[in-house]
């Protein structure tokens, strides 16, 4: 029996240490030696045209401020087009959108909420031009960014372009900073992985896709920048990150509210790996498979071989005289995490705190997410995350 939970404890940590140091460490030592098709695109004599999609569901209080950024961007204007899909908003998202008529704004409504990629789906038969690009309302996309994204169509390899994600909190109010630091991390691979091909999932607040691939019908339970570089792979394509392609996430304003935002997305995810699951196949689709499976899967699987982790800890600490410091120093790291979790959310937990505060979160949340997705509650509608 001590055997099994030394061997268990060790491929726990195993899994653990190749999902978030082994896979980007491998990809770091292979960007030294190539970089895969990485070409430096001009710009082009004349910009292609583009759509700028935006779902929203009642977004009163930030449509304006971010319609006035858009139309702000560094692109010319009669190559620009804005296409915001209201889903079933009943505010006055709706009355705001169509005051921006005149400055080639266009509203589509939905008559009823069908959530995030049903609006995204709906867009298909309003399109205008060769370039597709996916935003939210509550980021800020920097004025430089839109060009930057557009300019590296001019590989012809490329069929999606995921702009680079800069998260930032308020100075006098912010209670999830953890959320940085793994924003960067998850940018920081993203770089790797398009110097070794390319991506496995895009930034759903910023990114670019040819019009053919998202043309293609998602399911509405699906998320579509997940599915958006598997999408391209099929087609003979890659997704590249751009890491000059500015977007601006402000921090969502609680761990709480950040716990929900991730249980919905991870389930999402899960259930688009499922259905794109033959991507999987290292004898089909190669360096993508592996990627696919160390980036996606692999970490989604932390959470239960931290699981397994801990209820092995707890077993041997009764078996092992020397385990037992393992173990209080485990318990005693979990506590400060509870403790940052639950600060009062109006509050500021202290720096030290909010490390293993948002570790805990992303943890109990992955587990929360594979739940859903086994008994198939896949949380198809949408629940935009309101942003400070």
């Amino acid at each position: 029996m001590r055997a099994f939970l030394i061997v268990l404890l060790g491929a726990s940590v195993a899994c653990v240490f190749y999902a978030y140091f082994g896979y980007p460490l491998i990809l770091w030592i292979g960007s030294r030696f190539t970089r895969h098709r990485e070409r430096r695109c001009a710009e082009p004599s004349l910009w292609p045209e583009i759509t700028i999609i935006l779902p929203v569901y009642n977004e009163q209080q930030v449509i304006r401020r971010t319609l006035d950024r858009l139309l702000a961007v560094d692109y010319p204007r009669d190559r620009l087009h804005i296409l915001v899909i209201s889903d079933g908003s009943t505010d006055d998202t709706d009355d705001i959108v169509l005051s921006y008529a005149s400055k080639n704004v266009r509203l589509v409504r939905l008559p009823e909420r069908s959530g995030k990629t049903a609006a995204e789906n709906a867009a298909r038969d309003h399109l205008e031009g060769e370039i597709v690009v996916n935003t939210d309302a509550s980021v800020l996309i920097d004025r430089e960014a839109l060009k930057h994204l557009i300019r590296v169509f001019g590989d012809p390899t490329v069929g999606i372009a995921s702009g680079r994600d800069v998260s930032i909190g308020l100075t006098d109010h912010d209670a999830n900073r953890g959320e940085g630091g793994y924003v960067g991390y998850e940018m920081w691979v993203r770089s790797l992985e398009t110097k070794l091909g390319g991506i496995v999932g895009a930034s759903g607040c910023f990114f670019a896709s040819r019009i053919e691939l998202h043309n293609e019908i998602v399911p509405e339970a699906l998320s579509r920048d997940f599915a958006a570089p598997l999408i391209a792979r099929e087609h003979g394509y890659r997704a590249v990150s751009v890491n000059e392609a500015v977007c601006y996430v402000p921090r969502t304003k609680s761990l709480r509210r950040e716990y929900r935002r991730k249980v919905r997305t991870m389930t999402r995810g899960l259930e688009t790996l499922y259905f794109k699951r033959r991507l999987l196949n290292p004898f089909r689709y190669g360096t993508f498979a592996w990627m696919l499976c160390s980036h996606k899967l692999a970490r989604w699987l932390v959470p239960w071989a931290v699981f397994a982790a801990v209820v092995s800890a707890v077993v041997l600490g009764w078996q092992v005289t020397w385990f037992r410091w393992v173990l209080a120093s485990g318990v005693g790291m979990a506590a400060l995490a509870v403790l940052g979790w639950w600060w009062p959310e109006e509050g500021r937990a202290p720096r030290f705190l909010s490390g293993p505060a948002y570790l805990l979160s992303s943890l109990v949340a992955g587990l929360n997410a594979w739940l859903n997705a086994l008994r198939g509650d896949l949380q198809a509608m949408w629940e935009p995350t309101r942003r400070a």
